[in-house]
């Protein structure tokens, strides 16, 4: 079984277990136990509450507009996503993780934006998607709950889909790196997402066998 370093809320352990069973990974969770990175073979980096101010590659003009924010967890995953970088190690990231991934590769945020946090949409798959011709997965309705997003890409970063109604960036790969994907919904929150999770248990099994 092939060990994946992660970060998951409380109220999110139980949708990236039940994503993960079957799928030969076991998830270590930072939150909760040290996580020996050396030990690891992938990295998913999770939905959450605001990056900290001082993780933005950006000026904040209203600190109002971080909620919640966790530095303990952002020194975390910005300190182990360059070390699995390092390795080449697969990388899957989810809402926040989107964001952690797009701000460390030196992007910015959107740091409010509206119709994206509406409770209702938490779990309705009801937001339409439009793709690039690059885009691995297409699914054409997605679930959404977030207030920031992607502003300025990483270099590096390809998008693969976008909120066909507002432009949101939804879904992106890294270019020029074994495999990292990253996407603003929640893959976690049902069933018709698991594909996701089966090309990163995937890359990671394939990862393993380099390692």
């Amino acid at each position: 079984m092939y060990r994946v370093a992660t970060w998951i809320r409380e109220c999110d352990e139980e949708n990236f277990r039940r994503h993960f069973e079957g799928l030969n990974l076991e998830l270590l969770n930072a939150r909760t136990q040290p996580v020996d990175l050396s030990h690891a073979i992938g990295l998913v980096l999770t939905g959450g509450p605001d990056i900290s101010a001082d993780f933005l590659r950006q000026p904040v003009p209203d600190p109002s507009l971080i909620e919640d924010a966790e530095p303990s967890r952002d020194e975390w995953e910005f300190s182990a996503l360059p070390e699995v970088m390092a390795r080449g190690l697969p990388i899957f990231a989810v809402c926040k993780g989107l964001q952690v991934l797009n701000v460390a590769l030196g992007g910015t945020l959107h740091l409010d934006i509206p119709g994206h946090s509406a409770a209702a949409l938490k779990y309705a798959d009801v937001q339409p998607l439009r793709f690039s011709s690059t885009a691995s997965h297409r699914l054409p309705f997605v679930n959404r709950s977030h207030h920031q997003a992607l502003d300025r890409l990483a270099d590096g970063l390809e998008v693969q889909a976008w909120c066909d109604t507002d432009g949101i960036v939804e879904q992106v790969r890294l270019k020029n790196y074994p495999y990292a994907f990253g996407v603003q919904y929640h893959p976690e929150r049902g069933e018709i997402y698991r594909p996701l999770f089966a090309e990163f248990a995937a890359a990671v099994a394939s990862a393993g066998r380099l390692n």
